[in-house]
């Protein structure tokens, strides 16, 4: 009798050891599985990545759903009504500044501009800086930068180019000019650009301003006017903070060209410059 019920009892411990190893094996399964699907992931230190690692980036993207990072107080500032120019505060996070910046370096050329003859680029003294596109919609961080744009502007993501990343050194610099075409070629592919999201990536110690010298009003009254170069006190000038972006429309509510949306970028004196340019059509741009 004694046998028999010991005999129970090591079925029972038996079987309670099965189960439990049954459970810890399904458990490691789902584990896995959620893992190669990227619903789950292992925390990393983000110390060990590489420099240019950008995988550290697109999983807190990824966790956090809304946008890499923690952006700051974010409110628009009315800065002119001719040209009709706004600045968003806090528009990027430092990480998406720092995202984007990484992840166009190794492909950074010598900025060019469109000929209005052929449609194609071309070089040009009129701009010295160094650049890259990103095609639109090329990962989730861009898609969500896109979407705040499109959510910002109420103009559809279709409608936009892909994001330009810029880089200007010492001395560096655009001369003044437009963003809308005056030529049909240029403006077969989306029609006309009607307005541009300019982010900044970076601060610049000195210079680097973006500058409307055709700007109305009392180009003075900007808060930062004493720390503005003088180039930037040439006109009304927006002084790079890095998250900032400046949304300025080309085109008039009545659909006609704003020559006062005429700009341009100040010579860097003292730093580097990174920004981000997102043109927007009045259509569906193409890629």
């Amino acid at each position: 009798m004694a046998k028999l019920r010991h005999s129970r009892l090591q079925a029972k411990k038996l079987s309670t050891v099965t189960l439990v190893l049954s459970m810890l094996f399904m458990l490691t399964v789902v584990l896995l599985m959620l893992l190669g699907l990227g619903i789950f992931s292992l925390p990393i230190n983000g110390d060990d990545s590489p420099p240019n690692d950008l995988t550290s980036y697109r999983r807190m993207a990824s966790e956090r759903g809304k946008g890499l990072g923690k952006r700051g107080e974010q409110w628009t500032e009315v800065l002119s009504w001719e040209p009709r120019a706004f600045l968003y505060h806090n528009f990027l996070s430092r990480e998406e500044c720092e995202y984007l910046i990484n992840l166009a370096k190794p492909y950074m050329k010598k900025s060019t501009v469109v000929d209005s003859k052929t449609g194609q680029s071309k070089d040009s003294r009129v701009r010295t800086s160094s650049g890259m596109f990103l095609r639109r919609g090329q990962d989730k961080i861009i898609m969500d930068i896109e979407k705040r744009i499109a959510d910002y502007t109420f103009i559809p993501v279709e409608n936009g180019e892909g994001l330009q990343v810029l880089h200007y050194e010492v001395e560096q610099k655009y001369d003044a000019h437009f963003d809308y075409f005056l030529d049909e070629i240029n403006t077969k592919n989306g029609g006309q650009r009607m307005a541009t999201v300019l982010m900044y990536l970076s601060d610049v110690e000195e210079g680097g301003e973006t500058i409307f010298p055709a700007a109305k009003g009392n180009v003075s009254a900007v808060p930062w006017w004493n720390e503005l170069s003088e180039c930037g006190k040439k006109g009304l000038a927006v002084k790079p903070k890095m998250g900032d972006a400046l949304l300025f429309w080309s085109m008039r509510p009545d659909a006609t060209l704003d020559s006062s949306s005429l700009h341009g970028g100040c010579p860097v004196i003292s730093g580097n410059k990174w920004s981000s340019t997102k043109w927007l059509h009045v259509e569906e741009y193409k890629l």
